[in-house]
């Protein structure tokens, strides 16, 4: 398998489809969140970042709310390990100090705390249950 690949900021109304599929990958099936926790009315809203492989398959996304809230992180397992999370974050976070956010948060697994505090993001809550996985809240000011 190759490890190249491009990140694309993408709306959910032209990649819904991709998306979708690696979230479906990720957080339906590996980690076992339920269905009707996964899908909001939020997508719509959100600018998505979206990593391609070389044949323009989806192998990971991720998505800016409207608030500054970065979410939805996920990377299918084959391409972990390969700078994808770290890409697709640095695209969501140049978007969002494109739009000028004062303030950037996030829900983070817990298992993956580390990955964000690289970045500079802290943890400002006790840790807390969210599609029954432990989670902690992290910020960043720009």
């Amino acid at each position: 398998m190759s490890n190249r690949y491009h990140i694309e900021l993408v709306s959910w109304e032209t990649h819904a489809d991709a998306c979708r599929a690696v979230r479906e990958q990720v957080f339906i099936r590996e980690q076992k969140v339920p269905v009707e926790l996964e899908w909001d009315t939020w997508d719509e809203r959100c600018v998505h970042a979206l990593a391609l492989s070389g044949r323009h398959q989806a192998v990971g996304t991720g998505r800016l709310l409207p608030d500054g809230h970065i979410g939805r992180m996920a990377v299918l397992q084959p391409w972990r390990g390969r700078g994808v999370g770290t890409a697709l974050f640095h695209a969501l976070m140049a978007e969002a100090k494109r739009r000028a956010y004062p303030l950037i948060e996030l829900d983070a697994q817990s298992q993956v705390v580390g990955f964000y505090e690289r970045f500079g993001f802290v943890v400002c809550s006790e840790e807390f249950m969210d599609a029954g996985i432990p989670h902690r809240r992290m910020r960043y000011s720009l």
